[in-house]
């Protein structure tokens, strides 16, 4: 199966950078480019892409905003974060809104194009860079939980609760197995159950739910 790809940079030669390393390949295929972050939702609209490689910085509309209001659509597009910012501030921001992935522009650009088929599988991803300074980010940011966001959690049973603490602590599917001593394979299994009982997107959707629950605390 061919992966879809919109484009979304303010900087010509990095969209052209990026349509080079994809033109290489037999499996993905741009099908636009946006240069703002209005020109990007549009276009999420009209082509239906099934994975946006998304700037932050840019004018009027910036990444963040245009992410949030494709996730929010109708459609199954996924975003992956784009950018020469891997600060906590935008890292936070990006997945609060809605991405699927965070990448680096410094990033080799076979990294990203393997980033691209990634979130295009429905997995989460997030640069090594940043990985501890997210779950740092959500400990340094507590925040009240609102009720609605604690009644998500009454549907799961203990077992799923527990996977996602493991997912909430930043546990692989491997080392979840290992902890709970299941098989890889169950462990997938009560992910999938946990993605679709709390309505997330992907795994990094469940790190942010089991902080904001209170399900995982602070550390320290």
């Amino acid at each position: 199966m061919t992966i879809r790809v919109l484009l979304a940079d303010d900087q010509p030669l990095v969209r052209a950078a990026l349509q080079m390393v994809i033109t290489d390949t037999a499996d993905v295929r741009v099908v636009g480019e946006a240069s703002d972050g209005a020109e990007a939702v549009r276009l999420t609209r009209e082509l239906a892409p099934d994975v946006v490689v998304m700037d932050i910085r840019m004018p009027g509309t910036d990444g963040i905003e245009a992410t949030r209001l494709i996730t929010t659509g109708a459609g199954s597009t996924r975003v992956v974060v784009l950018t020469t910012f891997d600060d906590d501030d935008h890292v936070y921001a990006a997945l609060r809104a809605g991405a699927s992935g965070f990448l680096v522009k410094d990033m080799d650009l076979d990294d990203i194009l393997a980033g691209v088929r990634t979130v295009a599988a429905g997995d989460a991803l997030i640069a090594p860079s940043v990985t501890r300074r997210l779950i740092k980010e959500f400990v340094s940011r507590p925040t009240a939980t609102p009720p609605r966001r604690a009644r998500r959690l009454d549907g799961i049973t203990d077992r799923e609760r527990e996977v996602l603490t493991l997912v909430g602590r930043g546990l692989s599917n491997t080392e979840i197995a290992e902890q709970l001593s299941i098989s890889v394979a169950t462990a997938k299994t009560y992910l999938t159950r946990l993605l679709a009982k709390l309505d997330a997107r992907d795994r990094v959707q469940l790190v942010i739910l089991a902080y904001e629950t209170g399900l995982v605390a602070p550390a320290g």
